[in-house]
Order: C-alpha cells, then sequence, then structure tokens
C-alpha cells in the first residue's frame, strides 16, 4: 500500500471516484480479517508517506465520507491476524538511490509503522520488490528478521529442484548479516493481481507443489490498491468477495488443503535448510522482468534523473564535509530541510510514471540546490 506525497490530496481533488476506490482498498484487508479472524492470516505493508498522508486532518476530512480513517487505523493497531511489512519511507527502488539513503530510509519506514500501529514489523518488503545482497546489514541493524524477494531472482548455493526454492525459506548472508528469504511465487502473485478463484488457486498450488515432500510456504504478494481487481466497488467481484472469502470459507469447512499461516509460525515450524544468493532486481512491471530495472531507469530521462539525485547527494556531503562544527550547527535546519527533500525525490513513483511524473523528481532536487546555494562554507 503506498501513495507518493501529496498524491491522497491530489486524488480526491481531481478523481474522487478514483479517490473512493482506492481508499476502500485500504480498509477491505481489516474488515476479511476481522470477519475470519479465526483463519485468515496474511501481511500488509504501508510505506511511511501513505501513513503520513492517513494522519493529515485534512485528508481525514476530506475522506471522511468514505472512510473513517482513524478507526480505521486502530482496527488495525488490533487485528492479532496482520502482520505488517516495512519497506523505506518514501517507497524508494533502494538499489537505484544513493545507499547512504537506505539506512534512514529503512529506519523511518519502520518507526512509522510503530507509531502508528504499535508492532514493530519483522517482514521487509522492498518497493518494487529491488533489492540487492548489499542491503541485508542494513535490514539485520533496524531489526528486520524476513525478507520478501521475488523467486526469479533466488539463486540457492547448491543445486536443488526450483519447486524447492519457490516453496521454502532460506538464509541469505552479506556482510556478516543474516535474513531469512521468503521467496514470492511470480506466476501466482500475477494471477493475485488479475484475478483468480478458490478453485483455481487450490489446482495451481497443488500442482506446482507436489513433487515437494515437507511442507510448502506459498506466498503471492501485489499491490494491494492498483487494478481494478482490487479496486472494484462490488466487493464480490473483486480480489476479497470472489477469490479471499469462499477461500477462507472453505478453510472454515475444513475442505481446503491450503492453510493461511503467518511467516513467523511457518518458520518456527520449518526452519530454513538452505543458504541462497538474491540477484539484483526488482518484480516484473508487463513484458520487462524486473533484472535490469528498465521499468525505472530504462529511458534517457530516467537515466538524467537518477544521476541528478546522485550528483545532489554528493553536493550536500561535500558541502556538509566542509562545514566547521559551528558552521554546520547554524546550517542544521537547512541541512536537514535538503537531506528531506533528497529523501522525497527517491520516491519511485517519479521514475515508475517515467516522462510524466519525473519534473516532480526535479521539483524537489530544484529546491534542494536552491537551499544548499545559501549555505556557504
Amino acid at each position: 500500500m503506498h501513495q507518493p506525497p501529496g498524491n491522497l490530496d491530489l486524488l480526491i481533488e481531481a478523481n474522487e471516484w478514483e479517490a473512493r476506490q482506492i481508499m476502500l482498498c485500504y480498509e477491505r484487508p481489516l474488515k476479511y480479517a476481522q470477519r475470519y479472524q479465526d483463519v485468515a492470516r496474511f501481511c500488509v505493508g504501508f510505506s511511511g508517506i501513505l501513513l503520513e498522508q492517513l494522519e493529515d486532518p485534512s485528508i481525514i476530512a476530506r475522506y471522511a465520507g468514505i472512510v473513517d480513517i482513524p478507526r480505521m487505523l486502530e482496527g488495525y493497531r488490533h487485528a492479532p491476524n496482520i502482520d505488517f511489512a516495512g519497506m523505506g519511507y518514501y517507497h524508494p527502488v533502494f538499489p537505484l538511490i544513493p545507499a547512504d539513503d537506505w539506512d534512514e530510509q529503512m529506519a523511518r519506514g519502520r518507526r512509522k509503522i510503530v507509531d502508528v500501529f504499535g508492532r514493530e514489523p519483522k517482514i521487509f518488503w522492498p518497493p518494487e520488490m529491488g533489492f540487492t545482497m548489499e542491503m541485508i546489514p542494513a535490514l539485520v541493524r533496524r531489526g528486520y528478521e524476513y525478507l520478501v524477494v521475488d523467486s526469479m531472482h533466488v539463486a540457492p548455493r547448491e543445486p536443488l529442484p526450483r519447486e524447492e526454492v519457490v516453496y521454502h525459506t532460506h538464509t541469505a548472508e552479506y556482510g556478516g548479516a543474516k535474513i531469512t528469504v521468503i521467496p514470492r511465487d511470480r506466476d501466482l502473485s500475477n494471477a493475485q493481481e488479475s484475478g483468480l478463484n478458490p478453485a483455481w488457486f487450490e489446482g495451481e498450488t497443488g500442482h506446482k507443489t507436489a513433487a515437494v515432500s515437507r511442507p510448502c510456504l506459498v506466498t503471492t504478494w501485489t499491490d494491494g490498491e492498483n487494478g481494478g481487481w482490487f479496486r472494484q466497488i462490488d466487493e464480490d467481484a473483486g480480489f476479497w468477495g470472489y477469490f479471499f472469502a469462499p477461500y477462507m470459507e472453505a478453510v472454515r469447512a475444513g475442505e481446503s488443503p491450503i492453510r493461511p499461516i503467518s511467516v513467523a509460525d511457518f518458520v518456527a515450524r520449518q526452519p530454513p535448510r538452505t543458504q541462497v544468493d538474491v540477484r539484483t532486481g526488482a518484480w516484473n512491471i508487463g513484458s520487462t522482468s524486473g533484472a535490469d530495472f528498465s521499468h525505472w531507469a530504462g529511458s534517457g530521462s530516467q537515466k538524467k534523473a537518477l544521476e541528478e539525485l546522485f550528483g545532489l547527494r554528493r553536493r550536500q556531503q561535500q558541502l556538509s564535509d566542509r562545514l566547521t562544527d559551528q558552521q554546520r550547527l547554524a546550517a542544521a535546519d537547512n541541512l536537514h530541510q535538503v537531506q528531506e527533500l533528497i529523501l522525497k525525490a527517491e520516491t519511485s513513483c517519479y521514475l515508475f510514471w517515467g516522462d510524466a511524473w519525473i519534473p516532480k523528481l526535479y521539483e524537489h532536487t530544484r529546491l534542494a540546490h536552491q537551499i544548499l546555494d545559501g549555505i556557504h562554507s
């Protein structure tokens, strides 16, 4: 679940119908978790900047006719069968931003989950599933124990059948830090995003895991507010009514061989036995594999925007290094403002939507340069 800075305000102003669709997407997971508290187990990730907007009094007031946002957030806080996944505060594609900003994006994203929901997330979901092994030490420092990655990028260090790779958990290590890897089934996730029913899901999952002798963890992960399947105003025709509710009814009746489980419970019962590496990459978008980040960094304008971002980060660091302690103290507010603008500019949406949204990245970097111009060493 993610919206870039200011987008909830823009949506309700420009397209109230779309704003309604999206806001209902945030309420429905809680509704179905409460309805099926005895059997439902799932994980929801919120970006920090989305939660920031959901706590904004003006947003609360403008969306009051659609969803009671404070009541919704409080409900999530007390839902025992929902786990929370952390991510970067501004939803950056981590391998595409300066590594010096990883820690702050992770720390602030995690802290926002704690502030809003009162629970520390143990699962990390990299935005756009953009991951590189170098992130592991920062994740471990921030208290994450589990990492969701696209199964297509998981490479075992010893030969394994593919189904053993996709449907078991593993350990990945980098720089002396270890984390448990949860592979996401790409095919089943694509179905979750576009449409499926419980009978198909049961059959397809049974077929995919038939050759695996021990219990399997089948992990699907998609956006929760994008695409018509999740945005259906008629709940019975969308993900929650057409797929999830009948699936939970079958589980409750003991008629389904597939049972929801939390990641922590599964790992406690079936600890990782294998070491893997995770190749640098993201999830698939349309016809792209995610291996080369082409959807976010493939065009000339996208590459130029990323160069601007890295150049600004270098300029900020070089200027800060030249300042005396007294000068740095005097410029602290301005330096903090520049850092905030850099983090905002790292929002994945500015690159995802290409030329239509790249100007938003430059709005932040341009203002940051102006502030740096006023700081003298």
